[in-house]
Formats: structure tokens, C-alpha cells, sequence
């Protein structure tokens, strides 16, 4: 079924609020009187503040606008309960709309369609369907949380044509060029929190945060980082740790994973700021699965991977990966770091089918975006 206009209008409000909502979805909100006029729109502001639907009726009410009666578009269910932010089904009956168009309904056990009975019990018509798998696509990362326990994996690369990601000496700076840099931050943005390695952060002493024109949005949402960090390897006066400082303008917290305990480096790592979760699989490295649905309960709805090949074959061999990020620069390495190191397989069946969903020329560099087929 094609999408309607308005509720295209309320999908285009929902992606501007792409790096802001986390962990809430992103969530676009029109609505319209019987003349077929726009009287008040809106999209979901950052955690703690008005979702969509409220800031919809605001504008409305700041332009002395009537909703009474009106068509209202949302693109995804209105919520049914009590966060840090009312009901917004409450607030549409009270506001005493006449139709609500939703898109999908909420996976959130919290709501899942009781947002919608709430409307039809206030005597508000409901239609369900209008731009659903467009709605989705905004949000796989609050979708996959809410129904699988764990958050939507995206494993970014940059690589050459022939697939490497350094040289056999460990230089990698810089394969790609700027426009692909500036483009992986923004995608970095979008996400709730950043995974890497100890192998990464010992060799390359990361920021691994939001630099470039992204600046110019204030203030950054800093994605949380994880790190993979089996033996507490992690120097305490590591870059990454720049952005967890009580002082730092854009705060955020580091999280590392390991399977072997020190206790004498654990309390370091805490005192400055870490916090530290022991997560031993039987072969004495971190559970990555298990980390997942760690992640999860820290509500981290999309987890964006920039880590060594090493770590990439190992969450690869653990089914842990939904999407690449792939940027292939215009350039042949020959023999260096390949993207994973994972296999070698016995058969082609074996191979890790993907979909390609999107492809384009970021600058010289070419990005390609695959999601993982069931």
C-alpha cells in the first residue's frame, strides 16, 4: 500500500529526529482539519521530553489552531503509559481529535495496542497500515529491542576495492576519504552506543566519538562506547575516555565487557568512570551474545561496530551482525587486513547471505549498506 502524504509528512518529520530520541524511537506526528489544512506537526524531542503527538498539539495551540475533529497522522502507535512523559492517547482524547492514522503499532509491551484501544474508547476512529515498513526502517534498532531482546547490530568498514582494511602493518590512515569519514559520523550519530575492540583501542588510542560538521548540531547526543576488553587490557589514560569525564560538554559512559577478572585494574577502570561487567563465555572470551542482551537492558536500541577484523569474525561467527556499513575506496592494497577473520567454510552453503539495500558515492568512495537475510 503507498503512503499517504500526510503520513509521508510525519515519516519525514520522525527522520529528522534520527539522532536525538535514543533510547526512544523516532516518531513523527501531522495533523490536519476537515479543510484538509496542516494545522500542527512535530516530531519526538530527546528522552525525557515530548514525544510527537504532544509537540504536534502545542504547535497547533501556539497558532491558535483548532484540532478539534482533526485527522491525526503518527508514525507509530501513541503511547498508553507513564514514563517520564504522559500518555499521548490522553492527550489526543482530551484534545478531542476525530481520527488517528498510525502506521504500525508499538512493540513496547508497555503499549502494544493499548494506546490504540484507549482511542477507539474515546470514541476516535483508528487506521492501521499507512507507511508501516517505512516506519520501520526509522526505527530497527527500538524494533529489535522491544522483540528480540537485543539491539540492531550495523558493522561499519572502510576497505579497499579489494577488501582490506589495512596494510599488513596495521596503517589504515586514511583508506577512505573525507566525505566517507564525515558520513561514518554521521551514522555514528545515529546510533545509541559504539563497540570496539581492546585490539583497536591499544593499537589505533581512539576518540571513537562525533567529530567533524556534525558539531554544528548542538548539543551532541554522545553514543555511550562498549568495549570487547577480555583481560582488562584497557590503559586508564586511553583516549576514549575523554568524553566520560564529569566536566566533558557532551557526556557519555564507557562500558567494557570482559571474561577475566583483575580486580586491582577493575576498581581503576571504575574509578575513572568505566563500568566494567565480567560476561565469561566457556572458551575464557567475552559472551557476545550475552553482551547483546546486556546492551539491551541498558536500553541501546541501534549498536554501531568499528572494530578490528578480528573481533569482526568473531561476531560474524556468533550470528551477532544485522547490517554492514561498507565504504570501498578506489584502491587495491593487495595483501593486508582483510574485513573479518572468520571461516574458512567447507562449503558455499555456509556463506552469510545478505540483501543489498542501498548503494552510493560518498565523495570518491562508494558506501554500501547489506542487511543479513533470515
Amino acid at each position: 500500500m503507498a503512503t499517504s502524504p500526510f503520513m509521508q509528512k510525519a515519516l519525514d518529520l520522525a527522520a529528522q529526529a534520527l539522532r536525538i530520541t535514543s533510547p526512544n524511537p523516532r516518531v513523527g506526528c501531522v495533523i490536519v482539519n476537515a479543510q484538509g489544512q496542516v494545522v500542527g506537526q512535530g516530531h519526538t524531542q530527546r528522552a525525557g521530553g515530548p514525544h510527537a503527538e504532544v509537540v504536534a498539539l502545542q504547535d497547533a495551540a501556539s497558532k491558535n489552531l483548532s484540532v478539534e475533529g482533526a485527522t491525526v497522522y503518527v508514525s507509530l502507535e501513541p503511547c498508553a503509559h507513564h514514563g517520564k512523559t504522559g500518555p499521548c492517547c490522553e492527550a489526543l482524547a482530551k484534545a478531542k481529535v476525530g481520527k488517528v492514522v498510525v502506521a504500525m503499532v508499538d512493540p513496547n509491551p508497555l503499549v502494544a495496542g493499548k494506546g490504540i484501544d484507549k482511542l477507539k474508547a474515546a470514541n476516535i476512529d483508528v487506521e492501521i497500515g499507512d507507511g508501516a515498513s517505512a516506519s520501520a526502517s526509522l526505527n530497527p534498532g527500538f524494533l529489535s529491542r522491544m522483540s528480540r531482546q537485543k539491539p540492531w547490530v550495523r558493522m561499519k568498514i572502510a576497505a579497499s576495492l579489494d577488501g582490506q582494511t589495512s596494510l599488513q602493518n596495521g596503517q589504515s590512515q586514511w583508506i577512505t576519504g573525507p566525505e566517507a569519514r564525515a558520513d561514518g559520523h554521521a551514522w555514528r550519530a545515529r546510533a545509541c552506543a559504539i563497540l570496539t575492540g581492546i585490539g583497536t583501542v591499544l593499537e589505533d588510542n581512539p576518540l571513537l566519538d562525533i567529530r567533524l560538521s556534525l558539531h554544528a548540531e548542538s548539543p551532541i547526543r554522545m553514543p555511550h562506547l562498549v568495549i570487547v576488553d577480555s583481560r582488562l587490557e584497557t590503559p586508564l589514560d586511553a583516549r576514549l575516555f575523554e568524553h566520560s569525564k564529569p566536566n566533558s560538554p557532551t557526556p557519555r559512559q564507557v562500558w567494557i565487557y570482559a571474561a577475566i577478572d583483575n580486580p586491582a585494574k577493575r576498581a581503576a577502570l571504575e574509578a575513572i568512570g568505566a563500568r566494567v561487567t565480567l560476561l565469561p563465555n566457556p572458551d575464557g572470551k567475552v559472551d557476545l551474545n550475552a553482551l547483546l542482551h546486556d546492551l539491551a537492558r541498558r536500553e541501546v536500541n541501534e549498536l554501531h561496530v568499528e572494530a578490528g577484523h578480528k573481533l569482526n569474525g568473531s561476531l560474524l561467527r556468533e550470528a551477532c551482525v544485522d547490517e554492514f556499513l561498507v565504504y570501498l575506496a578506489p584502491q587495491m592494497l593487495g595483501s593486508g587486513r582483510g574485513m573479518a577473520q572468520w571461516g574458512p567454510l567447507d562449503n558455499l552453503s555456509q556463506a552469510l547471505r545478505l540483501e543489498f539495500t542501498e548503494t552510493q558515492l560518498i565523495g570518491k568512495d562508494l558506501r554500501v549498506l547489506a542487511r543479513v537475510t533470515a
